[in-house]
């Protein structure tokens, strides 16, 4: 008896692993590796890039992507807390906050997700001064999205650069037919493609917090346009 428990429990495990592997297959997003497809996979990633750049609140923005591409239901942007070791503030970005070497800073990083999707690794820096009470304890003890809990201050964000990290065309495309893959199976899009700075300032102007937000391939975890 014991031994059809042990047995009956390992058939169980593997089975887990076997749904997890095809949940993270079906996750992932499956663009055809060919002209139209990378010309397509572009057109969306720009057109993503732009409607951050054009709003001030991340959460909101991809929210709204979520949304539109039904990658999600419900649709609503989740943080999921990533413990460890603070990053220390990048000197460049304790300059934009305007504040001294010794006023406290706190860091919080989390996983922005829509559903089972992370689209947004974000790292975020803030001056808890410059917050009220209730906004630091949410953050302190609460997976609340950063931009969520500070709507409020009607804050405004100033992108200090936005950063393609991947493109879908290859080097020297425009010129030359030999620039692009076989186009065979389907596009290979690294974990990593798109990474924006940013520093957000309240109705008042005062610089409040400071952004490393990098996108993932989840961003395009959706089927491909009905043309394929």
């Amino acid at each position: 008896m014991r031994h059809r428990s042990a047995s009956t429990t390992i058939a169980v495990l593997m089975l887990c692993c076997l749904i997890d592997a095809a949940a993270a297959r079906d996750a992932a997003p499956a663009w055809p590796d060919t002209p139209v497809g990378r010309l397509e996979a572009l057109a969306l990633l720009q057109t993503f890039n732009a409607d951050l750049l054009s709003h001030d609140s991340a959460t909101l923005t991809m929210e709204q992507w979520c949304g539109a591409h039904h990658m999600a239901e419900p649709v609503k942007i989740s943080a999921q807390r990533v413990n460890g070791d603070d990053k220390p503030l990048p000197d460049d970005l304790r300059t934009r906050l305007a504040i001294g070497p010794n006023e406290p800073v706190r860091y919080r990083r989390v996983l922005l997700r829509c559903g089972s999707h992370v689209l947004s690794e974000a790292d975020n820096w803030y001056v808890p001064s410059r917050l009220t009470a209730a906004m630091n304890e949410q953050l302190d003890h609460t997976d609340t999205p950063f931009g969520r809990v500070v709507l409020p201050l009607h804050f405004r964000r100033q992108t200090l650069d936005a950063t393609m990290l991947w493109s879908p065309l290859p080097a020297g495309w425009e010129t030359s037919d030999k620039a692009w893959p076989a186009g065979q199976g389907n596009l290979s899009i690294p974990h990593q493609v798109l990474q924006h700075r940013a520093v957000l300032y309240a109705a008042d102007n005062r610089p409040f917090s400071a952004v490393i937000e990098t996108y993932t391939e989840q961003v395009l975890a959706f089927p491909a346009p009905a043309s394929h």
